[in-house]
């Protein structure tokens, strides 16, 4: 199983925009996350930095400017956020989860028939 590097929020929210358009140069991500935060440009630079030393992304010199590329795909980091997520509070099971937010009053009518229709759907997929 490939490895995938520990990101903090911070990073996750650049590596939210890298994914979105990349590849993407250093003053569009600064400008991209200048729109929806109040981080200073060095403290986008120091992210992606870090980012680059942790191998989650790819940067190419490209004249003036570094142009990035990610190294872990989206879908392999929530994969494994949400196993871990799962291991750390609720046994690794997804039932235990459920469970708790059904019991907490967590889950909305509109969610538990989103559910149902998800479920149903799965079932009707497996009996192809």
């Amino acid at each position: 199983m490939k490895e995938i590097p520990q990101i903090s929020e911070a990073e996750y929210e650049v590596m939210q925009v890298i994914w979105n358009f990349e590849p993407i140069s250093t003053p569009e991500v600064v400008d991209k996350l200048s729109n929806k935060s109040d981080w200073k440009p060095n403290t986008i630079h120091t992210m992606l930095a870090r980012l680059v030393k942790k191998k989650a992304l790819h940067a190419r010199k490209d004249g003036r400017v570094f142009v990035y590329t990610s190294l872990v795909e989206k879908h392999e980091y929530v994969e494994q956020k949400s196993k871990s997520f799962l291991q750390q509070f609720f046994g690794g099971t997804v039932n235990s989860m459920i469970l708790n937010f059904i019991e907490n009053d967590k889950l909305s009518n509109e969610d538990i028939s989103e559910l149902k229709k998800i479920l149903s759907m799965r079932d009707k997929k497996g009996k192809k």
